[in-house]
């Protein structure tokens, strides 16, 4: 082997070993200050009280104040934008993915990439349901979608913005079940009117129908999670009720900064599942909606790109195309 070559090839080793070790440096003495978690959703949401919950036990961890700040809006882009501006490791994101899974196909030219978003680490699976009224003659999926087929153009629905409604619309498209969608900006609005059979289907998130469903105003007809949930051990999957293509995990959990390295978002991540042992935390969870299911980067990431890529076959079936 040529010397020069030896010496190009020693070089590029020792840069590596270099850029490795201040990985691990910074993985050892992070955090130094302050960190904040900017959640995209309000307070009292699914992902806010999860953050609040997971951020109280980090401080007591890392020995530094971990902060939670809202900043709700622009289907999740407020905060998306106000997280890169930061470009600060101790500056991360806490999401659901289900709408910025769907933002390639809603916006022309999205204001940052998908690598923009580094997974750090899944916390839980929001419980998505699908939903009737309860003077609507249908008691399963199967039944509903006679119903449609019988009826086209006579039932409306209702989805959430993001992967839910490209999932749902697709599922009707491939089906060729004719079904008038009705837009909502609040989906509170949108249970209210499911509840008074102004719509007659709506898929969403279980927290947000549970009240209607307390009251006996709702049916549900299955979960589109892909396990069954544990406060509703008798309600189907999607799958299991034959309807496959309406699965959908509402994935939650926290992200770092486009340059934040593997090792620290591993550490991170191994801090984040050490507080979710917690039963409180757990029991917490579980009342607002939600199944706790923690992992760290790798497993959050495969579990992203399986939703990407069903929000993008569902906006192909669609024939979407961004118009913002």
């Amino acid at each position: 082997m040529p010397r020069s070559l030896r010496l190009s090839l020693a070089a590029a080793l020792a840069l590596s070993l270099l850029v490795v070790a201040a990985a691990q440096s910074t993985a050892q003495t992070w955090p130094n200050r302050t960190v904040r978690f900017l959640v995209t959703l309000g307070p009292g949401s699914g992902i806010d009280i999860g953050t609040r919950l997971v951020a109280d036990r980090l401080t007591k961890k890392w020995g530094q104040p971990v902060v939670v700040e809202n900043r709700p809006g622009g289907d999740g882009l407020v905060a998306i934008n106000a997280f890169l501006a930061a470009n600060d490791d101790h500056v991360l994101l806490a999401s659901p993915t289900s709408s910025f899974t769907a933002h390639p196909f809603v916006y022309k030219n999205p204001p940052y990439k998908p690598s923009d978003l580094q997974p750090i680490a899944r916390i839980s699976n929001t419980i998505i349901v699908i939903g009737v009224p309860s003077e609507l003659p249908v008691k399963s999926m199967a039944e509903l979608v006679a119903k449609a087929r019988a009826e086209p153009g006579k039932l409306n629905w209702a989805g959430t913005t993001g992967a839910i409604d490209f999932l749902f619309g697709g599922f009707l498209k491939n089906a060729g079940i004719d079904m008038s969608k009705v837009p909502y900006r609040n989906q509170v609005e949108a249970a209210n009117d499911l509840a008074a059979n102004r719509i007659q289907v709506n898929e969403t998130a279980y927290a947000i129908l549970r009240p209607q469903l307390q009251a006996g105003k709702l049916r549900l007809l299955a979960v589109t999670n892909s396990t069954r949930a544990p406060d509703l051990p008798d309600l189907p999957t999607v799958t299991e009720a034959g309807f496959s293509d309406l699965q959908l995990d509402g994935l939650v959990g926290f992200f770092g900064p486009p340059d934040m390295p593997l090792a620290l978002r591993e550490r991170v991540a191994a801090d984040v599942i050490e507080a979710g042992a917690d039963p409180v935390i757990k029991e917490r969870l579980n009342a607002t909606g939600q199944i706790p299911n923690f992992s760290g980067p790798a497993e959050f990431q495969a579990a992203i790109d399986q939703q990407r890529a069903r929000v993008g076959a569902a906006a192909k079936a669609l024939g979407t195309v961004p118009t913002e």
